[in-house]
C-alpha cells in the first residue's frame, strides 16, 4: 500500500476522476507492480479488502479467477462502484470463472444498473464466442425498448451488445443497424482521430469492413 501511495500522480488522478475512477496511479505502473508480484490469491483478497481502488486493480491482476466462489464474485461486483474496477473484475476475473454463466443470468435483470451492465457485458461475450442458446432477436427487442433511457453504464453495455450482434451475425445486421439509427445513442460521442465511433451503425460498418479486408 505504501508503494502504491508513492506512485500517486495528481495529473493521473485528475484524468481518471473525469471518468469516475478515484485512482491516481498510472495503469502501466500498476501492471508492472502486478507483474512483479505474480499470482498470489491470498494477497489479492487482502488488497481487495482495503477498498482502495489502486489496490483493487492490482488484486484483480494477481488473483486466480477460478478460485473465487459465485457468491464472492457477486459481492465483489456489488461493492465495486468504480468503473475501472468493475470493468477489470468482469473482463479479467468473471469471464474466466466457472460461474460466469450463472452470474450472467443472475445479473442481467438486476435492478442495480451497474450490476445489470455486468450481465450485459457477459452476454456480449456469449454473442461473440458462444451464441448457441442466446435469443439474439429477443436481445435486440430489449435493446430497442430500453437502451435509449438506460443509465449511462448500462446504456454503454447494451450498445456494445447491439454492435456485437450486428458485427457477428449477418442475418441480424440490418436490424441492429436500424435500431442504432433510430435510437441515435452515442451518435454525437466525441471520437478521437483514427478511433472508431461507439455509435453502433458506424461501429458495425467499420468492423465488418475490416473483417472483409482480412478475408
Amino acid at each position: 500500500m505504501a508503494e502504491l501511495a508513492a506512485l500517486e500522480d495528481p495529473k493521473a488522478r485528475a484524468i481518471n476522476e473525469r471518468h469516475g475512477d478515484d485512482n491516481g496511479v498510472n495503469l502501466g505502473q500498476l501492471r508492472a507492480v502486478a507483474k512483479r508480484l505474480k499470482t498470489q490469491q491470498e494477497l489479492s483478497r487482502q488488497l481487495w479488502a482495503t477498498g482502495d481502488t489502486a489496490a483493487r486493480l492490482v488484486a484483480l491482476l494477481i488473483c486466480r479467477p477460478k478460485e473465487f466462489g459465485c457468491g464472492e464474485l457477486d459481492a465483489m461486483l456489488r461493492e465495486a462502484r468504480v468503473p475501472k474496477v468493475t470493468d477489470w473484475l468482469v473482463n479479467y476475473v468473471v469471464k474466466k470463472s466457472p460461474h460466469a454463466e450463472e452470474l450472467r443470468l443472475a445479473w442481467f435483470d438486476d435492478p442495480d444498473p451497474v450490476v445489470a451492465s455486468a450481465g450485459w457485458a457477459l452476454t456480449s461475450e456469449r454473442v461473440v464466442k458462444k451464441p448457441q442458446g442466446i435469443d439474439l432477436e429477443g436481445l435486440l427487442g430489449i435493446i430497442e425498448a430500453q437502451m435509449k433511457d438506460a443509465p449511462e453504464r448500462l446504456q454503454w453495455a447494451m450498445n456494445n451488445c447491439l454492435a456485437q450482434i450486428g458485427i457477428e451475425h449477418a442475418g441480424l445486421r440490418s436490424r441492429a443497424v436500424g435500431i442504432g439509427e433510430r435510437l441515435e445513442v452515442l451518435k454525437d460521442y466525441p471520437t478521437p482521430p483514427n478511433c472508431t465511433s461507439p455509435f453502433a451503425p458506424i461501429w458495425i460498418s467499420e468492423m465488418v469492413r475490416r473483417q472483409g479486408a482480412k478475408a
